[in-house]
């Protein structure tokens, strides 16, 4: 592991002497590089990317193609498709984001199905810290749309109020109630909230407010005008129909031998005495 590596891992632990490793049952086997370890433990700083080195190990006595993923954890390999041939072992490199305490494991899984997995336990560092934005907050027909951001590092269960004023006042008003989810760090929700009983007519200011245990507090909002466009648009269809019947009931009501009256025409005195 390079120089950079290790100051970014910041503490790879050992958890027992002995080190089973998780095989599939054709003859291969996946487990921490290295020997010695029978599960991965990572800890970092909040946003540290951890480094580490999972083998896959093949006894058998014909080659195996190996696909990595992670589960539980934010895993990125250097190599999700992995050609083990007979009797080889393969290294693969591969990073983590501690973006906050998590337990999760490494499956690898052959070509006919079968899988094998390796544990995987992270833990953040460094002092607790509960932060969260309300963002992008929007009125799309009869539902207000937003996004909720964990900016810190411990998983939050926020509350929303929600207030809306019209021209002649509130036109809504929800107190803060706790909302059914957990945010881990790092993670961003899009959440909607109805509103099946939005004014008809009216230019309106909504603001959302957001707060969660430990001090998290944010709150925004958006502007938005509700116009009937099919009312008015019938009442517009309606008065250029009523105008083109009047103008027909007009020409019809001329007798039929009466002529037209003659155009004006516009004369200029030039001031000659006769």
């Amino acid at each position: 592991m390079s120089s950079a590596a290790r100051v970014l891992f910041v503490s790879l632990l050992l958890v027992l002497t002995a080190a089973p490793v998780a095989c599939a049952a054709d003859g291969w086997s996946v487990a921490p590089s290295g020997g010695g370890r029978p599960s991965f433990y990572a800890e970092g700083a909040p946003g540290t990317a951890l480094q580490d080195t999972v083998s896959v190990t093949n006894r058998s006595g014909r080659a195996v193609t190996v696909r990595l993923s992670g589960s539980g954890v934010p895993v990125t390999f250097a190599e999700s498709r992995v050609r083990v041939p007979a009797r080889t072992r393969a290294d693969v490199p591969f990073t983590v984001s501690a973006r906050g305490d998590r337990s999760g494991e490494i499956v690898a899984r052959d070509q006919d199905g079968r899988t094998a997995a390796v544990a995987v336990r992270l833990r953040v560092g460094g002092p607790a810290l509960s932060a969260l934005t309300v963002e992008h907050v929007a009125v799309h027909g009869d539902r207000i749309t937003y996004n909720l951001v964990n900016r810190g590092t411990t998983t939050l269960v926020p509350s929303l109020a929600v207030h809306a004023d019209g021209l002649f006042g509130p036109v809504l008003d929800r107190p803060s109630r706790t909302l059914p989810l957990r945010l881990a760090p790092g993670r961003r929700l899009q959440l909607s909230e109805p509103w099946p009983d939005r004014p008809a007519l009216d230019a309106v200011d909504v603001r959302l407010t957001v707060t969660a245990a430990g001090g998290a507090h944010d709150s925004a909002g958006a502007s938005t005008r509700f116009v009937p466009w099919g009312a008015v648009l019938g009442v517009a269809g309606a008065v250029a129909a009523g105008g083109a019947l009047s103008a027909v009931r007009r020409r019809r009501r001329r007798k039929p031998d009466e002529a037209p009256e003659p155009p004006l025409t516009e004369v200029e005195l030039t001031g000659a005495v006769t």
